[in-house]
């Protein structure tokens, strides 16, 4: 009697689970309308689908772990989301599934239909069996058959009976339709797709207990290298990546291999058989026998508003990427490593691309600093602080001198004077912009004209409290002919500069032009590593077809590291410029109701350190009305 109940129970569990087949549906942005004798067929194939709840599991095991990329792979591609339950119709997500009709793979193509789709079938390769590959396979299919019928339903029909079947039965008028009727007459096959989307759909949301991360791989290797390389077991290793059927990774392109790893990615340890336990960050855990504990998780902070993390004690980038869910090859490039660096395990690395600007005005360099390790601090482009800098090495780099994060570094900056002594900010490691800068003067001088702040870092740090000199003017040697101009005469520039005031600003433009005279020199431009000739044609302010015409390039071949390039057309030699390089204006800004500093800041391309500078302010409250000095080169 008891068993009898329990099968009860067993049985009516089961029921409550199986989802009802709606009246109406939404699919691929369409709206189905199913009716009862449709209705009735699709309801038998999703109670065969959830009837046996260990089975109905294990699908939904499989989808959890595969549907994240699915999902992707279908967003890149621009195919509705709905078509990632039809690879669960084709195949359950079994990588080497075969069909009586020798379909092969998650989404059951044939050998010519997947060669015709660009994938790679051979004996050592059959990247049908590759989630990613196969899954942008299946959906540029797609693709192409409703480019046919601009109807996502006939699309999924001629998956499986080809676009010319579709072409004899569809009625011309439902194309691009947003509205259908499922009917006893629909295609077979549709019935059954709308009864795994129906079976499926409330269970897959979820993560899974199995979760693989992508690896884009660009070199010929053996599968057995890569899982030590990145500390996963072997095994598992190569049951995700049956595609690679010697267990070889072939070099003549990249090829996605797909890391195993348990749970949200933060931990996982593989089975005692394996001979270790690996945590997923790359970091080996506690030795069998000696108990099960994994190293913490290292903290993570924003750099420049970018993610970073910390590296762990002998983590490899390989590791540490599999570890941050990053893809391998972006966190080289984000961080400008290369695959055989080593990781420092006291340094944090950015998992997102730098910026072009510092959040921080100026870095104070120490003895052992260089552009790497101030890139890496400040999350900004090595190309720009070099840029910003006028310098092309770590030689140029100078202990006590001030590097410039978001904006040029005037030439004589390195040789101004300043009329207060260096004080030291407090040790916290954030600067309190409320603090009157009167208390901050130990001698009690008058306030400063301007503020030049060093980064706030892990230690404390100095802040130089500068009052501009104006000194004898320095010399800009440039060469390139191209020059700004402004309404009305300058004796240090040959033509006008032209100023635009912007609309919520007033008052005269002040015109600062830099003291001194122009000087022309003749410079060649050596073109340094990431250098391209867009890049150099714009700092230069000339064109991209004048650099290769006057320098004979190639534009296939492109230009390479170390590589001299003019910037001038050498058949006119160098005619006498006369650059005023930087022309600063100011204006004054009426505060409206909406305004922040960070808003005005924005607006105006400056910072906020300047304009509290330029306007005396100690604090960050505006009042309306309230009329800010804004400085504008």
């Amino acid at each position: 009697m008891k068993i009898i109940i329990a099968l009860l129970f067993a049985v009516s569990i089961a029921a409550a689970q199986t989802p009802e087949v709606p009246h109406k549906i939404q699919f691929a942005g369409m709206t189905l309308t199913i009716r009862d004798d449709a209705r009735r067929e699709i309801q038998k194939d999703v109670n065969a689908l959830t009837q046996s709840p260990r089975h109905h599991m294990m699908k939904v095991e499989r989808a959890r772990t595969y549907f994240p990329i699915i999902e992707r792979v279908l967003e890149e591609e621009r195919v509705p989301d709905d078509f990632k339950y039809l690879v669960l119709q084709e195949s359950a997500l079994i990588a080497d599934a075969v069909s009586v009709s020798n379909a092969v793979g998650f989404w059951q193509f044939k050998d010519f239909t997947a060669l015709e789709m660009g994938l790679r079938v051979d004996k050592e390769v059959d990247e049908r069996l590759n989630i990613v590959s196969s899954t942008r396979a299946a959906a540029r299919y797609i693709k192409k058959n409703n480019f046919y019928f601009n109807n996502w339903i006939y699309a999924l029909q001629a998956y499986q009976m080809g676009a010319g079947g579709v072409m004899k039965s569809v009625d011309k008028h439902e194309s691009g339709t947003k509205n259908m009727e499922i009917t006893s007459n629909t295609y077979w096959y549709v019935k059954k797709f709308l009864a795994h989307k129906i079976a499926f759909e409330a269970s897959v949301s979820l993560a899974g207990l199995i979760k693989v991360v992508p690896y884009e791989n660009k070199s010929q290797r053996m599968l057995t290298d890569l899982a030590r390389e990145i500390s996963v077991n072997e095994e598992e290793l190569v049951q995700y990546n049956k595609w690679a059927k010697k267990g070889s990774i072939p070099g003549d392109r990249t090829y996605t291999v797909m890391i195993p790893m348990k749970g949200d990615g933060k931990e996982i340890i593989l089975p005692a058989t394996s001979g270790s336990a690996i945590a997923s960050t790359g970091t080996p855990s506690a030795a069998p026998g000696k108990g099960s504990s994994t190293l913490a998780t290292k903290a993570r902070m924003k750099i420049n508003g970018i993610s970073a993390m910390k590296a762990d004690v002998g983590e490899s980038a390989a590791q540490f990427a599999v570890r941050a869910g990053v893809h391998v090859n972006d966190f080289l490039k984000w961080n400008d490593l290369s695959s055989s660096d080593r990781l420092d395990e006291k340094s944090y690395y950015l998992l997102g691309k730098k910026r072009t600007r510092g959040a921080e005005a100026y870095h104070k360099v120490l003895a052992d600093d260089n552009l790497w390790k101030i890139s890496q601090r400040y999350g900004v482009q090595i190309r720009k602080l070099k840029r910003f800098n006028r310098i092309t090495s770590d030689r140029d780099l100078k202990p006590g001198t001030n590097v410039w994060l978001s904006s040029m570094k005037p030439r004589d900056a390195d040789r101004q004077k300043t009329s207060a002594e260096i004080i030291l900010v407090d040790n916290s490691k954030s600067f309190s912009w409320t603090v009157d800068p009167d208390q901050a003067i130990a001698d009690g001088s008058t306030p400063p004209k301007a503020l030049e702040f060093s980064s706030a870092g892990e230690t404390s740090e100095k802040v130089s409290v500068v009052t501009p000199q104006v000194e004898q003017p320095v010399i800009e040697e440039v060469q390139a002919p191209a020059v700004e101009v402004v309404k009305e005469e300058n004796p240090l520039v040959e033509t006008p500069i032209v100023i635009t005031t912007p609309p919520d600003s007033v008052g005269t433009i002040k015109v600062i032009p830099p003291p001194g005279p122009a000087k022309t020199i003749t410079k060649d431009q050596t073109v340094q590593q990431g250098e391209t000739l867009y890049a150099i044609a714009k700092d230069y302010g000339i064109g991209v077809m004048d650099l290769v015409n006057w320098n004979s390039l190639n534009i296939q071949e492109g230009i390479k590291p170390g590589q001299v390039l003019k910037t001038f057309d050498p058949s006119e030699g160098v005619a006498p410029v006369l650059v005023q390089h930087e022309i600063v204006t100011e204006v004054e800004h009426i505060v409206k109701s909406t305004d922040t500093l960070y808003s005005v800041a924005r607006k105006y391309s400056v910072t906020i350190k300047d304009l509290m500078a330029w306007n005396n302010k100690k604090d960050f409250n505006l009042s309306v009305g309230e009329k800010l000095k804004v400085r504008t080169k």
